[in-house]
């Protein structure tokens, strides 16, 4: 078995830029980084809210392993039977029992090793769910009975609260992963006791905007406090991520590079 398992993770995936972004640029960073599994947030893939079965099946033909969610999973009901059915597409494991779908699988790579993916959602400023505290340790202690490398993807709001979940895996998780705010923080590090943490991997999507949305828009509603219809902006497409090398015996990670990748043009 090969000594290092290295995953590539790609931050939330905003509408057809997002999309544009990780069709011509993954294979790019594939060639370069060679990973054993590609990950992607792709919450927020279907024109900035959501996800749709067609949209998860055309990320699986662009060499995405798995897709993880967050709070907007919920956003085209298209999704939910999908969900029930594709073991690759995961939604935040602390929702309520019968909430359709799986918040973690475990996959096995092209080299024999296998991967536990687990997603988890905050509850600072979001719904309040069952604890990811308590329900990721449940969940991390029954991936690591298969596989001692756990890659955890924390759909979360606050910094405090991804750094604690960051030091509550630390040993355990191989890399704990902040997603849902997309600005891309500048905090990657290995943890003590081996655990690779990123407050946030950034958002694959146009950069010259507010956090994926045309900023003309943002801009109106900030001011005017008025209804608004988000769209999606073109301008300056990057695709952010992380990329981390972790020892496969014991599942401790050894690295974590932070990836910003610009598309070069206007889409």
């Amino acid at each position: 078995m090969q000594d290092q398992t290295k995953v590539l993770f790609i931050g939330d995936i905003v509408g057809k830029p997002g999309r544009i972004a990780v069709r011509e640029l993954l294979p790019r960073l594939v060639g370069r980084y060679s990973p054993d599994i590609v990950i992607a947030n792709g919450e927020n893939a279907a024109g900035g809210f959501g996800i749709t079965p067609e949209i998860a099946e055309e990320l699986k033909k662009l060499q995405v392993d798995v897709i993880t969610s967050g709070n907007h999973i919920w956003d085209k009901k298209e999704v939910y039977e999908y969900l029930g059915t594709e073991k690759r597409l995961l939604r935040p494991a602390n929702y309520p029992q019968g909430s359709p779908g799986a918040g973690y699988g475990i996959y096995e790579c092209p080299s024999g090793v296998k991967v536990g993916v687990v997603n988890l959602i905050g509850r600072i400023f979001m719904d309040c769910l069952d604890s990811p505290f308590i329900v990721g340790m449940e969940l991390v202690s029954k991936v690591r009975e298969v596989t001692p490398i756990v890659i955890v993807d924390f759909h979360a709001e606050t910094t405090s609260e991804k750094m604690a979940l960051g030091w509550h895996f630390d040993g355990l998780a191989s890399v704990v992963i902040g997603t849902h705010t997309h600005v891309q923080t500048a905090d990657e590090r290995v943890l003590t006791n081996g655990t690779a943490f990123i407050t946030d991997a950034g958002m694959t999507g146009p950069a010259d905007s507010v956090i994926g949305m045309k900023k003309e828009i943002i801009l109106e509603r900030f001011l005017t406090h008025l209804p608004v219809r988000f769209d999606v902006a073109s301008k300056g497409v990057e695709l952010q991520g992380v990329f981390v090398t972790i020892d496969t015996a014991s599942g401790k990670a050894t690295a974590i590079e932070r990836i910003k990748e610009p598309l070069g043009r206007e889409v």
